[in-house]
């Protein structure tokens, strides 16, 4: 099939809010005298927020009934660090004109809450742009899990295979290919020589890098 439908992550590939939720999820590890590695916090990248902390608190022994209290916590600061800090990433405003001068259908599918997603594109000021917008926040799995993907596919009433995802987490990555789409990936810069990129179908370094070549080469 013919792609003719766009469906970008949020976090980190259309905002830069990756170290917003870094310093959120670490002040919260840090209550319970927990420090993460770099290594270990990108290891979980595109997870939602109760799946983060389940990991974590697993791993070091802490109490899961201590979780919803600060899966709150966590999501309350990182409203309130994305809404003064966080920053568009290049290309944002130029890659949706790209695909809607291409009559593609755009949709977001994010593993973050809606309750952030108003927050963000709003910021960005593009909250008309999307024609669905899905969330993984009340499914039963996330990332990488494809539901997400699947849900905004439905919602724009395309088939995946029409499907072309923009993702910057490995998660990410999985889920959209879980999903039978088609995905290019923009990984961060200090992961983006890792080998696991090859999941995707293409790997570039910014949204800023992508063309009609490209296109053409994904059709």
């Amino acid at each position: 099939m013919r792609l003719n439908t766009v469906i970008f992550d949020m976090d980190g590939l259309l905002i830069d809010s990756e170290p917003c939720w870094q310093e959120a999820g670490m002040e919260t590890l840090l209550q319970f005298n927990v420090t993460l590695s770099s290594v270990q916090y990108h290891h979980t990248t595109g997870l939602r927020t109760r799946e983060w902390l389940d990991y974590w608190f697993g791993h070091f022994g802490i109490g899961k009934e201590r979780i919803p209290a600060a899966e709150a916590a966590l999501h309350q600061h990182v409203i309130e660090k994305i809404k003064s800090q966080a920053s568009p990433l290049p290309g944002v405003h130029e890659i949706i004109a790209f695909f809607k001068a291409r009559d593609f259908r755009v949709g977001l599918a994010t593993s973050s809450p809606l309750s952030l997603v108003n927050v963000v594109v709003e910021k960005l000021g593009i909250a008309g742009e999307f024609e669905a917008v899905a969330s993984a926040e009340h499914l039963p799995y996330g990332k990488p899990h494809p539901q997400v993907y699947m849900d905004c596919a439905a919602s724009l009433a395309v088939s995946p295979l029409q499907c072309l995802a923009f993702e910057d987490s490995f998660n990410g990555v999985i889920a959209a290919k879980a999903a039978r789409m088609t995905c290019v990936a923009i990984p961060v810069k200090d992961q983006a020589h890792l080998p696991k990129w090859g999941a995707a179908d293409l790997k570039l370094g910014s949204l800023l890098d992508f063309t009609d070549e490209h296109l053409a080469s994904l059709q």
